[in-house]
């Protein structure tokens, strides 16, 4: 699994973006403790029904800019 590095205060809005695209998601779903990516990863995988690289390829990208709006 590729290195991913979330810190607390980027997971704060990237957890808002990620709740507007995937509407389904609740708050236990979202909650993540730093340090913790992989499981973070595999929960978010399974609750998507999608792969484990497509949650951090979306991750990645939404990391790499925090500061759009987009979604």
């Amino acid at each position: 699994m590729t290195q991913l590095k979330i810190t607390k205060t980027d997971w704060e809005t990237l957890k808002i973006k990620l709740s507007r695209k995937y509407n389904s998601l609740t708050d236990s779903d979202l909650y993540y403790e730093e340090g913790h990516e992989v499981a973070l990863v595999e929960k978010l995988a399974k609750r998507l029904h999608r792969t484990t690289e497509y949650v951090i390829f979306t991750l990645s990208k939404e990391l790499s800019d925090l500061s759009s709006n987009r979604v």
